[in-house]
């Protein structure tokens, strides 16, 4: 799943997409996507200038938005018709700084869906090193709602 894809199934856009390649997808199980960094990005100019480190925070997203490309590629939603909320983040942990010229690995496994709420287990890796990880809660909602 190439960039086109995702820019179809995702809302985000530059500077805000955080996944730049699906690698590999079973539908239903787990997604592996990648996110390369580069001192470009436009978050490096505050955090921080003397030793760039990219936000928690941005990981999270990249993983939640790699957990939303699971769930599309799952239930074969059309493209445009659906948007993907982040609901809820529990046990998030971060184990190591993610610094420009990385490329962070991105694991999003379908934990289970229970009415409406699709949680996933999902870790970011560096040199298959964890960055980070977290369960990740979002649901699914038509665009016209």
């Amino acid at each position: 799943m190439d960039i086109h894809w995702i820019l179809k199934h995702l809302p985000h856009r530059y500077p805000f997409l955080l996944v730049d390649r699906v690698v590999e997808a079973v539908p239903g199980e787990y997604l592996v996507a990648v996110k390369n960094v580069t001192i470009n990005e436009p978050f490096f100019e505050g955090h921080f200038p003397q030793r760039p480190v990219m936000p928690g925070v941005l990981i999270l997203e990249a993983m939640a938005q790699s957990c939303g490309l699971l769930a599309f590629a799952t239930d074969g939603e059309a493209p445009g018709s659906t948007i993907f909320y982040l609901v809820g983040v529990d046990n998030a942990r971060f184990k190591r700084p993610v610094e420009p010229g990385d490329q962070v690995t991105l694991e999003s496994r379908l934990a289970r869906r229970k009415r409406g709420i699709w949680m996933f287990d999902a870790r970011a890796t560096v040199d298959r090193k964890l960055v980070a990880e977290a369960e990740i809660m979002c649901t699914m909602r038509d665009m016209s709602s």
